[in-house]
Formats: structure tokens, sequence, C-alpha cells
């Protein structure tokens, strides 16, 4: 697993992490030093002693990282805009073992957004995990959830979980198919 292209990192502050695959939520230490094997999309997957972690980028100042930026529209923002701007922000979630985004991977079933009295939006999201059983699948719908809901004029964001129908390689899209050697 370890690998000296991997970039070692010391925690600089006690910060909460998700074991990976399992999903259970534990506390590293302030000194606890590690290496990043995966920094796609804002979040971190860290080997330690053995293990896989993954750290949420909004601590990635625990890492003595930058936190990603916050998503931004225009003040004319079209309904347009928001869609796209909804669908960027799905493509910056990884699965933590897999380096790909949950749109190229084909968990996203569909997404809909909608208006609310006020002006604001609601958005719906159907969508699956690579196997029933993922340890780490309620972490992948908490970055779901948490990464459209700071979307400017987004007020709503509910996310269906689903395995109907069950997700298979081919859902992925051509691009994560050959980046995983499964076209």
């Amino acid at each position: 697993m370890f690998s000296s292209t991997y970039t070692p990192v010391k925690f600089e502050r006690d910060c909460p992490v998700v074991m990976v695959p399992d999903g259970t939520e534990v506390e590293l230490p302030s000194g606890t030093t590690g290496y990043i094997t995966q920094s796609l999309g804002g979040s971190f997957t860290i080997y330690i002693d053995g293990r896989l972690f993954r750290l949420a980028g909004e601590d990635a100042d625990a890492i003595g990282r930058e936190p990603p930026p916050p998503p931004r529209l225009p003040d004319d923002a079209s309904d347009q805009d928001v869609e796209d701007l909804v669908w960027q922000q799905l493509k910056t979630i990884y699965d933590p073992e897999i380096p790909i985004n949950v749109v190229d991977l084909g968990l996203i079933y569909e997404c809909t957004l909608s208006r609310v009295e006020n002006g604001g939006r609601t958005v719906d999201i159907a969508m699956t995990l690579t196997a029933p059983g993922c340890g780490m699948g309620e972490v992948l719908v908490a970055d779901v959830r948490d990464r459209l809901k700071i979307i400017p004029t987004v007020e709503q964001v509910n996310v269906a979980l689903t395995f109907d129908p069950p997700w298979n390689q081919t859902m992925m899209s051509e691009a994560a198919q050959l980046e995983t050697g499964m076209f």
C-alpha cells in the first residue's frame, strides 16, 4: 500500500475523519502522521498505520492544506447556471477508494431542480452505490447533500439512495472505464 510517491502529512490539530471502507467516524489526534494517497475534489484519503481515513475538505487545515473555495454564482444566475453548478459540484465528490467522481462512476441516477415560493431552489438527487453494503454510503450521501447545500440559492437538498437498478460497471462514463481499465 505505501509508495514513496505519496505525500507525507502530519495532523496539526485533533481532527474528525472517517475510516475507509467501513465509514466509522473517529478523531485523529494532533501529531498523527500519514500519507495522502488521494486528494481529489477537496477531500483527502490518508494512509496511517495500515488503515485508510477520509479527511473532509473543510478540515484540510488540519494537515496544512487549504479548504476548497465555496461555489459562486453571478447575481443574475439563470436556472441553467444553477443546474450547471450542481453538476460541477457533484463532480467534486470522489469515492475515497476509487479515484473517480460519483457522476463518472454512474452513481447519480437523477438530478432535479425546482423553485420554492421565495425564489430559492430545491435539489432532488437519486443515487446509488457501487455495492449495497458499502460502508462509505452514508458518507457519500452526506457529501452530496453538503456540497449542494452551499450553492447560492439552494435551500434544500433531498438525496434518495436506491439500488434499483443495481449499479454495474457499464454505468460508468467511457473516460472512467478507460481510467480503470474496464473499457
